[in-house]
């Protein structure tokens, strides 16, 4: 709820700000929660503009100083005295969650009709007053078991579809649920742009960073995608940069491509577009009024044609998920979506201030990062190998340069092919006497030399860049290989499967709830090795692979007198496994629950076990 508090808070015009909250499980905890957050609210923003408080999310705002800021108004006694008070209402709202909480079912529904609800005074059960509050709506659309629902972009249309019956308001801001608006000015920063004579017309939505509040400073997982962001800031030179899933402004029009929709439009091409709604096509319209303020209840017949538009079967045969609103072709929605605005002429904004205007959850344990590192790369592969394909598709449409950059994602995956030779073949080859690279006293040794310390040195300078230490280029560089031998490969194998018709199409979210254990293992910088054999596998099974050839590979050369000949084949195996030592911690040094498992282990050293002669019969023969 904190989410939607911050969200409701936002420093702009009550009459402006409509908010609206997806719950596709229709839960009914989330329903009461959402009450209860209006009654909580109804204190919480009258405070937070008469101060002018930054930090308008109620648990981030009491568990920090807010003083930093510099308001002369937090020392005054008044402000000591109304905070007190409203950080008992937080408490009072706390524990009334919890008693929804423990006297409901956690069961979530896939099997229920659609229920939209104005949230305000009445239906919450509070005397109305004069404060200004923003609309908001709780939205749960229609889901059945055996009809696709599109994911998260099925979900975001469906709020589309809805707000545009009720508030139609031109610009939208996209938030996950694990994620808090931290600057409440950000509505009107991204407005800067969209006001803007210069760009108005063409821009399509500004995207902020993700920033996150529970990094720690060790961030073993890499969690804060530190490699991530400048690639950002590059493309935004290039027309703008992509969208991430959460933390955007976007505009309307732009979802609706409605420019060229006037009233004369053929009313049956128009159902085609958009569905069969008539109410909803009259919202295309620029001089369209909006159905209900947060006073006012929904006449019978527009709280039926909004259902309607909540349905599961509304978006079939019509350009919903294809040409209007946000795109189904892929489970990375955000990348396929941004994509093809940029095709169809739209461009956009990276906005990085100095206050990160919205933080969220970081993932902070191994299975989650592999889970959800693996969503993405399915989802990129699925447009990487179709029609949609960035190499042919977005140079028809787009600047060669910004078509690359979209392909630099979206091929990204293909980087665990080679991974997996570098893993394996150079080291079949030392324990046989085969050398491949240049020995010491060849001229092409300085080559290889310059081509590996080169690219090294590159990475640490950017690491340095950025205000982090050599600590953080050893994690990335581990982290990048933990990626390519576990995301990379699942990923790709799931996108294939799922184009082909072998395996349906899924979304695991990603499971951002707080576990004491991992997240005390997180903070202290240890790993957390609590993940499955099939993702854990690849990675001891290799990392086996090279200790063990390394520890013959040095026996047998100095016994053999080679070691100049084989100097880099010996490197190979010896960097990857100084730079995986946590690894080597987990496997055979650890005795707490976050090691891995002495099962996985084992299968992992069967594995190495067979590799050895296959590999040894594949290079004989």
């Amino acid at each position: 709820m904190n989410t939607l508090i911050s969200a409701m808070a936002l420093e702009y015009p009550a009459d402006k700000l409509h908010v609206y909250l997806s719950d596709d499980g229709g839960s009914s905890v989330t329903f009461q929660a959402v009450k209860e957050a209006w009654k909580f609210l109804k204190w919480w923003i009258p405070f937070c503009r008469k101060y002018e408080v930054k930090t308008r999310c109620p648990v981030a705002y009491f568990s920090a100083d807010e003083s930093e800021d510099g308001n002369e108004k937090f020392s005054s006694s008044e402000f000591i005295a109304e905070k007190k008070k409203i950080e008992e209402k937080y408490d009072e709202f706390k524990c009334r969650i919890l008693k929804i909480v423990e006297n409901a079912s956690s069961f979530t529904s896939r099997d229920h009709d659609p229920l939209i609800q104005v949230i305000n005074d009445e239906n919450c059960g509070v005397d109305s007053d004069k404060t200004e509050m923003p609309l908001l709506v709780y939205v749960s659309r229609e889901k059945r078991p055996f009809h696709p629902h599109h994911f998260n972009a099925g979900a975001l249309n469906v709020l589309l579809r809805v707000s545009g019956l009720i508030s139609n308001s031109p610009y939208i801001l996209v938030l996950d649920c694990d994620m808090y608006c931290n600057d409440p000015t950000s509505a009107r920063q991204a407005m800067c742009f969209f006001l803007d004579p210069k760009i108005s017309s063409k821009l399509g939505f500004v995207q902020f960073p993700q920033k996150f509040h529970n990094i720690s400073e060790n961030d073993i997982y890499d969690s804060q995608l530190r490699f991530f962001w400048p690639k950002l800031e590059g493309v935004d030179g290039l027309r703008g940069s992509m969208l991430v899933g959460t933390g955007f402004y976007i505009k309307r029009e732009a979802l609706y491509r409605t420019s060229n929709v006037q009233e004369d439009n053929d009313l049956v091409q128009l159902q085609k577009a958009f569905g069969p709604s008539y109410e909803f096509i009259k919202s295309l319209q620029e001089n369209y009024k909006q159905n209900a303020s947060k006073d006012e209840e929904f006449s019978g017949v527009s709280l039926k044609e909004i259902r309607f538009l909540a349905s599961c079967g509304y978006d079939n045969s019509t350009k919903w998920g294809k040409e209007v609103g946000f795109r189904y072709f892929s489970v990375l929605e955000d990348y396929f979506t941004s994509f093809n605005l940029h095709c169809n002429g739209w461009i956009s904004v990276y906005l990085d201030p100095a206050r990160p205007c919205f933080l969220g959850s970081a993932t902070t344990n191994l299975k989650e990062i592999i889970v959800q590192y693996t969503r993405w790369v399915a989802g990129l592969v699925e447009v990487a190998v179709s029609r949609f394909s960035t190499l042919i598709y977005g140079p028809l449409r787009m600047s060669t340069l910004q078509s690359m950059c979209f392909a630099e994602s979206a091929y990204d995956f293909l980087i665990f092919l080679p991974v997996y030779c570098l893993a394996i073949v150079p080291q079949l080859c030392l324990l046989h006497g085969i050398h491949l690279y240049p020995k010491v006293s060849n001229p092409f040794f300085i080559v290889f030399s310059f081509l590996f310390l080169s690219s090294q040195l590159k990475h640490i300078q950017e690491v340095f860049s950025s205000g982090h230490s050599i600590r953080t280029w050893a994690i990335e560089q581990r982290i990048w290989m933990l990626r390519s031998l576990t995301c990379y490969m699942y990923g790709t194998l799931n996108g294939i499967l799922e184009m082909i018709g072998l395996r349906a199409a899924s979304f695991l979210p990603t499971d951002k709830a707080v576990n004491d254990e991992q997240s005390k293992l997180y903070q202290m910088g240890i790993y957390d090795f609590q993940a499955s054999g099939l993702l854990l596998a690849p990675l001891c099974t290799l990392y086996i692979l090279n200790l063990v050839v390394f520890v013959i590979g040095v026996t047998k050369i100095f016994h053999i007198q080679q070691a100049s000949k084989m100097f880099i084949q010996l490197f190979i195996p010896l960097f990857g496994i100084l730079i995986n030592y946590p690894l080597f911690e987990g496997m055979f040094l650890r005795k707490d629950d976050g090691r891995v498992a002495p099962s996985i282990t084992l299968l992992s050293a069967a594995l190495c076990i067979i590799i050895l002669p296959f590999g040894s019969l594949v290079l004989i023969y």
